[in-house]
């Protein structure tokens, strides 16, 4: 009897997806501890940043009595949304290079 003990689904699913990198050509690189605290430090700043919208929009919807300025409010929030996760996006492509 083997003495390694059957792997998990999602062991499985890491091996395959090692070996798809590998056919396709994508190396695995190491980040420094360094790169590691400065993606964690965009990564709180997008979290700060996307609980500071979310508070402001929430108090601009309730200050508004008009509906339509309600509906306004909405395009407005999800914009700086994805601004702020295209900025996180850009930082972090920036330290890992």
């Amino acid at each position: 009897m083997s003495d390694t003990s059957p792997k998990s689904a999602v062991e499985l699913a890491m091996e395959k997806l090692k070996r798809l990198d590998a056919e396709g050509g994508v190396e695995a690189r190491v980040l420094t501890d360094d790169q590691k605290a400065a993606i964690a430090d965009a990564r709180r700043d997008y979290e700060v940043g996307t609980a500071e919208c979310r508070i402001l929009y929430e108090s601009s919807r309730l200050a508004a009595t008009d509906p339509k300025s309600q509906e306004e409010l909405e395009p407005n929030y999800r914009r700086d949304l994805a601004r702020l996760v295209n900025t996180r996006d850009k930082k972090i492509r920036e330290i890992t290079g």
